[in-house]
């Protein structure tokens, strides 16, 4: 991931301003997410040393943080660049006060042999993004999707132990010379090594290795053995006719239409009748709703939301939760439909994925040349019908529109390599675009309509950040498509152009139930749920 020496100045700075505001207390300080979701420490994993960090910085463990981060060395002539950073130690005792580095004011303050703040006065321009870019306006909005640089993921960039590589010599120790290694007191023992303290996440599982992504043992269900070939599929024996499609089993009730209640389907309309049942409702839901520092649906905020409007396909990111071993992961996708499909793209720290009713026949990950720790993750599903629909499932980059239209070439470049015409198509997913003129929808007009009406709150707000101030968020499908698209209707609401599903505003919060107020404002929550709805022919 390609972060900027300037941006961890920044991140440095802010880290003080947030923690801060969090108050002292017993438990290690956690700086607070940002207004918009995002979050400017950069934690490391002192085993991989400064592999996740900026150039010219190191992965270094701070007692006050309990944890490691991202850190720039300096020394009595160097300038931090920011008025609320200083050059002091980190306050290991493997440092001995003798190696320096820009910190926050309130580690320098509060670590002994703190020496000249050599950083004071010096104001800066507000930072960039923790994947590498410089889009700093909006107050550090432009930093909600930095987030998902930031917090090193579901385990595997925390959890370091003490390692090889944490007394790594000049490689970690460098700062003001050779003297600051200190031979073997620099290991530290458990002053480095801070076990599951530092480890945070899920667990001491976390750091499964090729565990964690599971390969192919994760991404087993969607894969051909799943699908049972015809027998599953059975195309119209299964698919189509009244025992099935008419019944009150899918078309009506609570079984999809969203818990709620009745209402909820809004009568034949909706459901297609109750005749043939050659009519499919598809309810398509993005979501990049993980809550916490974990970047992982581990709280629970961002599962509530998704039972609650009851969607049949879900392309989803930060694809995280507990352990990630196939178990926990089988769990999160059978909380939000029982006996769900998924797809989770493999040795992601973020990754990406697709959640489907209906079974997943094909599925892979597309490269993104831009960033290294996620790419794009597609899946085809056999929906009822003659037709399979292909899902993408995407997370873009916040550097800037330009680093966005790059990716958006690579994915359409691969859409019309793969994908055949003639099948249903959907882009969705975090696309961290500060506006709807940005390029890259430009660009993705090739294949998907970007065009309005757009999904919207009971307030008619289509922006889907967590301060509500960018379009972030899409569900973009093609042409075929995009002709069957109806208004989504939960309980008795109805929103012509879809829906942004933002709790705090939503009323009455019965027809999303379980869903909370407080859902869509949990810390660390990262964008607003995006959810269209289409009534497809199944012949």
């Amino acid at each position: 991931m390609k972060k900027t020496f300037s941006y961890l100045a920044c991140a440095a700075v802010s880290l003080t301003i947030l923690a801060l505001a969090c108050g002292d207390s017993d438990p290690p300080k956690t700086p607070l997410p940002l207004e918009d979701g995002g979050v400017l420490w950069v934690q490391c994993d002192p085993q991989r040393g400064a592999s996740a960090c900026g150039e010219g910085e190191e992965c270094r463990y701070v007692p006050f943080y309990d944890r490691a981060i991202c850190v720039r060395p300096c020394g009595p002539q160097a300038v931090c660049g920011q008025e609320e950073a200083a050059c002091c130690p980190t306050g290991e005792e493997r440092d001995g006060g003798e190696t320096t580095f820009c910190l926050p004011s309130e580690v320098c303050e509060a670590t002994p042999d703190a020496g000249d703040d050599a950083g004071a006065g010096d104001g800066g321009d507000g930072g960039e993004e923790t994947d590498g870019g410089s889009s700093a306006d909006d107050g550090g909005s432009t930093l909600d999707g930095g987030d998902v640089e930031v917090d090193a993921g579901p385990g595997t960039e925390v959890d370091a132990g003490p390692g090889t590589v944490v007394d790594a010599g000049t490689e970690i120790d460098a700062g003001p010379g050779p003297g600051t290694d200190a031979g073997t007191e620099i290991d530290a023992g458990t002053v480095v090594d801070a076990g599951t303290e530092i480890d945070a996440g899920p667990g001491p599982g976390t750091d499964a290795g090729t565990e964690i992504d599971a390969g192919t043992a994760i991404d087993a269900g969607p894969g051909p053995g799943t699908d049972a070939g015809t027998e599953i599929d059975a195309g119209t024996e299964i698919d189509a006719g009244p025992e099935i499609d008419a019944g009150t089993e899918i078309d009506a009730g609570t079984e999809i239409d969203a818990g709620p209640g009745p209402g909820t389907d809004a009568g034949t309309s909706t459901d297609a009748g109750t005749g043939t049942g050659s009519y499919t409702n598809i309810r398509i839901m993005a979501a990049n709703i993980s809550s916490g520092n974990g970047q992982d649906y581990d709280p629970g905020h961002g599962i509530r939301l998704m039972q609650g409007v009851d969607p049949d396909v879900v392309l989803i990111q930060e694809f995280n939760y507990q352990t990630d071993s196939v178990a926990d992961i089988s769990s999160l996708v059978n909380a939000v439909g029982s006996g769900f499909h998924y797809y989770r793209e493999e040795g992601a720290q973020i990754p990406n994925g697709i959640i489907s009713r209906w079974p997943i026949i094909q599925s892979g990950e597309w490269n993104d040349t831009q960033v290294s720790n996620r790419d794009f993750a597609w899946a085809r599903i056999d929906i009822p019908g003659p037709k399979d629909l292909w899902a993408v499932s995407v997370h873009l980059l916040t550097s800037g529109s330009g680093a966005r239209n790059n990716e958006a070439n690579l994915i359409v470049n691969y859409i019309r390599a793969q994908i055949p015409e003639s099948d249903y198509l959907v882009i969705g997913g975090d696309l961290n675009t500060d506006s709807r003129s940005e390029s890259c929808f430009s660009t993705f007009a090739g294949v998907v309509v970007t065009s309005s009406p757009y999904p919207a709150d009971k307030n008619g707000n289509v922006n889907t950040n967590f301060s509500r101030g960018k379009p972030y968020d899409h569900v973009l499908v093609d042409a075929d498509l995009n002709q069957y698209r109806q208004s989504t209707v939960i309980g008795s609401s109805t929103f012509p152009g879809g829906l942004v599903l933002d709790s705090r505003v939503y009323t009455p919060l019965s027809e999303i139930a379980p869903v909370q107020a407080g859902d869509s404002a949990a810390s660390g929550m990262q964008h607003m749920g995006i959810i269209k709805d289409f009534r497809v022919p199944a012949f």
